[in-house]
C-alpha cells in the first residue's frame, strides 16, 4: 500500500508539471520497493522531462535489469540514445521491441 500511494503521487504530480515532487515521491517508492521496475521506470520519465538525461537513463537501465522485457523503457531508452547521437544503436534497441 505505502509504495502505491507514493507511485499515484508521483504519477500525480507528473501530470501536474511538478517534477520535483513526482522525483520526490517516485525516488521514495524505489527506496521503498528497490525490486519494483515501475517506479523507477516512472521515475525516468520525471527525469526526463525535468532534462536529467543521466539519471534517467540510469532508470531506463534499472528497469531493464528488474524486467527486460519492459517495452516502454526500451523504447524511452532508445529515443534518448537517438537524441544522443547514437542513432545505430538506438535502431537496435527498437527491433528487441519489435521482436
Amino acid at each position: 500500500p505505502t509504495v502505491d500511494l507514493l507511485l499515484r503521487r508521483g504519477e500525480d504530480a507528473l501530470e501536474a508539471g511538478d517534477l520535483v515532487a513526482a522525483i520526490e515521491h517516485l525516488t521514495a517508492a524505489t527506496d521503498e520497493a528497490p525490486t519494483f521496475a515501475e517506479a523507477f521506470y516512472r521515475r525516468s520519465i520525471a527525469y526526463y522531462q525535468a532534462g536529467q538525461i543521466g539519471p534517467a537513463l540510469d532508470d531506463l537501465r534499472q528497469v531493464l535489469v528488474l524486467n527486460p522485457d519492459h517495452f516502454g523503457a526500451m523504447q524511452g531508452f532508445a529515443v534518448i540514445i537517438e537524441e544522443l547521437g547514437r542513432k545505430a544503436e538506438a535502431l537496435e534497441v527498437l527491433g528487441r521491441v519489435l521482436d
